[in-house]
């Protein structure tokens, strides 16, 4: 493989059912079941191995009500992943759902924004709604990290590694990011939660959590700016991303997708 272009896998680990009101700003009038999937992805080639985001654990899941369906560390072993060995985690933004699992990957370096770090340790913190999505015990994890010279505070758009650039977005988190990655189908981009369903940019919807919602529209003009198309956007949380692209074995089906092969079809909005 070009030392440039990389494998892309969606390891799906936890789920919650909700209807499409919960899921957009205004709501929905066509509401409906529309769960949210949640996942953690693998950037590959011969020559690194990176991972993005970290997910939570069980009693994370207990306490916000969702469930694990697998524990991210099967996801990796399923690849023939050593959490131990791994050198380098992106983390998109510091959200629970994102930033947990603190204990998985003992010697890697985190990847994150500055201002994210910032935006989570600063005075938006004293309001409840804003610091509903994070969890004390992510950004006390982040804070030991970066006193044991762990984390790596990136530019607003920064070349991580030949192939692979991180772009600040904010909107949903004031120092969210996402990675543009080199595949052997062009230019992919991991939204992350710069866009939680293909709805999102495809209706031009805000997701509820926001933290910036100008930002957050310009987040998607950026999303498509960075991708070859919108068929390389690759959505946070949105279950058909499983159902799209084609599983990384044939035991991994609705579980372990490559999103660096083309999709087999067009998201529903």
């Amino acid at each position: 493989m070009d030392a440039a272009q990389y494998e892309v896998y969606a390891i799906k680990y936890a789920h919650h059912d909700r209807t499409a009101r919960q899921n957009f700003i205004g709501g929905d009038t066509h509401d409906g079941p529309m769960p949210l999937d949640y996942f953690v992805w693998v950037v590959r080639n011969d020559e690194r191995t990176v991972i993005v985001d970290t997910g939570f654990d069980r009693a994370m899941a207990q306490r916000r009500g969702r469930t694990i369906v697998r524990p991210v560390e099967e996801g990796l072993a399923r690849l023939g992943i050593d959490p131990g060995r791994v050198a380098d985690v992106v983390l998109t933004h510091l959200h629970y759902d994102h930033a947990g699992n603190h204990d998985l990957f003992p010697r890697a370096r985190f990847h994150v924004q500055e201002r994210e770090m910032a935006f989570c340790t600063g005075r938006c913190m004293c309001h409840r709604e804003i610091r509903q999505p994070f969890a004390a015990e992510d950004v006390k994890a982040m804070v030991d990290r970066l006193f044991e010279d762990r984390v790596r505070f990136r530019e607003p758009e920064d070349a991580l590694a030949p192939g692979l650039t991180l772009r600040h977005v904010g909107g949903h988190s004031d120092g969210l990011q996402v990675l543009r990655v080199a595949t052997r189908r062009g230019w992919i981009v991991l939204a992350s939660d710069a866009a939680h369903y293909y709805a999102n940019i495809g209706r031009g919807l805000a997701y509820p959590i926001v933290f910036n919602l100008g930002d957050l529209f310009d987040g998607y003009r950026t999303l498509r700016r960075l991708a070859d198309s919108d068929d390389h956007i690759i959505p946070g949380h949105d279950p058909q991303v499983l159902s799209l692209y084609p599983p990384a074995a044939a035991d991994t089906a609705g579980w372990i997708v490559r999103v660096d092969l083309p999709p087999s079809g067009s998201p529903t909005y």
